[in-house]
């Protein structure tokens, strides 16, 4: 009887730590993770009605202002105004840079990708005709 009652003690002690440490290692993913979908702590991205000022200026000025904005204009782009954000939508690097496609450099440089919510928010603001509201 003993057994086989240690084998089956061994593999449920073996089995629980597994799904215990599992647990444990998801939920700091989960709440350690630097790029979550809506850019803060839930789990909702809003991209409906992207307007410049209200949603794109503020992710723009928080990433992008240390090099290209408040008379900065590092790689010859400037950012600090609606006009130098639009000529980057037109010229087509806006998107490419903060979504790290091949062939663009990836912004911002030396800092992490912006989270995927706010790259969606950009995109949207820009397949909406990337207007100056």
């Amino acid at each position: 009887m003993k057994k086989v009652l240690f084998p089956l003690f061994a593999i449920a002690i073996a089995f629980t730590t597994t799904i215990v440490s599992c647990s444990k290692d998801n939920e700091q993913d989960i709440t350690n993770n630097p790029n979550p979908p809506d850019g803060g702590g839930n789990n909702s991205c809003d991209t409906a009605n992207m307007k410049y000022t209200a949603n794109i200026l503020p992710i723009i000025s928080a990433s992008c202002y240390s090099c290209h904005g408040n008379g900065n204009v590092s790689g010859g782009v400037s950012l600090g105004n609606y006009a130098g954000v639009k000529a980057q939508v037109d010229n087509g690097n806006l998107l490419h840079v903060v979504n790290h496609d091949a062939g663009y450099p990836a912004m911002p440089q030396g800092g992490s990708k912006l989270s995927d919510c706010n790259i969606n928010k950009i995109r949207s603001w820009i397949n909406h005709g990337a207007l100056n509201n």
